[in-house]
């Protein structure tokens, strides 16, 4: 009966053994390596503290107003420029051609990249040629097309295609090049036909490289459009920014980058939002 109450009694206080001894170390907390949680509107906080310096050099009298004008400066030109009706139709005429150009050079580039990266011919017909015509500077065969196409509307939605099927079908082709084979492996095996492979496979694998290239050409449309509304336009932000350039007006010259800024910066913001919800399956830094 003694032998019994001493081994109750002693496996009731052998969990006490196990408790942690005053001195030993404690387990380290896992270092966090990820960016963190991301914070809403964060690529506005560079520009606006680009125009706080901006707004605060110009107070202080660092900057000369008839190089660089003072915010409040360009701010009223742009609205007296709109009240006028002036920057309105410059902005649409703009608009219309870098949307035109664009939309040529989106389904050029995705045709082309889907063509070279899933057969051999394709690839052996279109990738030497695209990366030849990447290697010449785009804006240097202005001359050429206006002998080909006039010097009208045609040659500038010309120049702009060209611009933005270049970095789409580099970076979609890189992306369909870059499929794991197994992935095709698996695919064959299970069977599925030419358009179920290319729906379930080598088009969630290429969405990625596609809206990299997406964002790069729709930045090159608007930095091409810079350049070809300078050349025979009447109308238009570059044709504007142009002609203040030939009158010395340094604050419209102001008005028409800060247009083309905004615009850039939502187009990219749209695309990088349409990006975050196609691709909203994947587990990345960003998300």
């Amino acid at each position: 009966m003694t032998a019994v109450t001493t081994t109750t009694h002693t496996s009731a206080k052998a969990p006490a053994v196990l408790a942690p001894v005053e001195g030993t170390h404690q387990v380290r907390r896992r270092r966090r390596l990820a960016p963190g949680k991301r914070l809403p509107a964060t690529r506005l906080v560079g520009p606006a503290a680009l125009l706080a310096l901006w707004s605060t050099a110009s107070a202080a009298g660092l900057l000369d107003p008839g190089a660089i004008p003072a915010p409040w400066t360009v701010l009223e030109t742009g609205s007296r420029l709109w009240s006028a009706g002036t920057l309105p139709d410059d902005i649409l005429t703009s608009l219309q051609r870098a949307a035109t150009g664009f939309s040529i050079g989106l389904a050029v580039g995705i045709l082309l990249a889907l063509a070279s990266g899933l057969t051999r011919t394709g690839e052996a017909l279109i990738d030497g040629t695209v990366n030849l015509n990447r290697a010449i500077p785009t804006l240097g065969l202005i001359p050429l097309f206006i002998l080909w196409l006039g010097i009208g509307e045609t040659f500038k939605i010309a120049i702009i295609a060209i611009v933005v099927y270049i970095p789409i079908y580099l970076n979609t082709h890189a992306a369909l090049s870059g499929i794991d084979s197994r992935f095709v492996e698996l695919a064959e095996v299970q069977g599925l036909s030419r358009y179920r492979f290319i729906r379930q496979v080598v088009v969630p694998g290429a969405l990625p490289g596609f809206f990299v290239g997406l964002r790069l050409g729709v930045t090159g449309s608007w930095l091409g459009l810079v350049v070809l509304e300078q050349i025979n336009a009447t109308s238009g932000l570059g044709y504007m920014m142009f002609q203040a350039q030939n009158y010395g007006q340094t604050d419209v010259i102001l008005v028409g980058l800060v247009v083309y800024g905004i615009f850039g910066l939502i187009s990219d913001s749209a695309v990088r939002l349409v990006e975050r919800r196609v691709l909203s399956w994947r587990r990345t830094l960003s998300s």
